[in-house]
């Protein structure tokens, strides 16, 4: 137990001070992360697209899915979508919901903000959402405020994901869930080689022709082979007091949705 407990230190630690595979000073990783999304962000949405095939529609589908928000009730139902950027998840949590959810789409990032409120006006959703910049180590909401708590692809770009998991404990009212969806280590023989190579070599020459910002992409890739695999998360999220907490794969491992309650 002190082994796994000094090993999943050493890896928020190494997370903290990483920007793929590079090294970086104490605190310098935000900022280089903060660049890449202002670089990206008018074309972020097409380049999911073209990385994951399309896929990447169908794992936020499952995970809302998975989220099964209500379709009615007395009160909105409450969702905090951290790294919410271009809108994604929340668009889908109101269209489940049939529109009785409220959700705060939370990003550092107000270039990626300003995408999501264009998109949420032209899908006649701005009503239901709120669009919030900040820190998602550091959320500027009151303690037991949200039904649910997501983040889609966001939480290995966060410095210090212990705290970013605290945080999410403590805005979750009791009985409220978080739900991560991130990409992970690929269990299949064969994929997990052919993943490498495409993710390696075409996603930043993609990333390149369509942004212009081929490190970016090459960062992304990187970030994903440096964030904790899904035993590891499953304990870090643990670790902040989350229960019953559990993970299910999608396409072999290329990604997975992480599940914890607030009891």
């Amino acid at each position: 137990m002190a082994a796994q407990n000094k090993e999943r230190t050493e890896k928020v630690t190494e997370m903290a001070t990483s920007f793929g595979f590079e090294q970086v000073g104490e605190g310098e990783k935000q900022t280089r992360v903060d660049e890449v999304f202002h670089h990206v962000a008018d074309r972020y949405d097409v380049m999911n697209d073209l990385m994951s095939g399309g896929m990447h529609r169908l794992w936020k589908d499952a995970f809302v899915a998975w989220l099964n928000p209500p379709q009615g009730g007395r009160v909105p139902f409450k969702l905090l979508d951290v790294a919410g950027g271009t809108g994604d998840i929340s668009f889908r949590v109101v269209e489940r919901s049939r529109k009785n959810a409220h959700c705060t789409v939370f990003d550092i990032n107000g270039s990626m903000l300003g995408v999501g409120k264009d998109r949420a006006k032209e899908n006649g959703l701005i009503s239901n959402l709120e669009f919030v910049e900040g820190n998602a180590e550091e959320l500027p909401f009151e303690d037991n405020s949200f039904d649910a708590y997501t983040i889609a692809y966001g939480i290995r770009n966060v410095p210090r994901i212990d705290k970013a998991l605290s945080e999410a404990y403590r805005v979750l009212k009791r009985g409220g869930r978080f739900m991560c969806l991130e990409f992970s280590n690929v269990d299949m023989p064969l994929l997990d080689k052919a993943y490498d190579l495409f993710s390696f070599n075409a996603i930043p020459a993609i990333g390149d022709a369509v942004t212009g910002d081929r490190e970016g992409y090459e960062y992304f890739v990187q970030s994903i082979r440096k964030f904790p695999n899904k035993e590891r998360f499953k304990m870090m999220v643990e670790d902040a007091e989350f229960q019953q907490v559990s993970y299910r794969n999608l396409s072999g491992g290329i990604t997975a949705m992480h599940s914890g309650w607030k009891l």
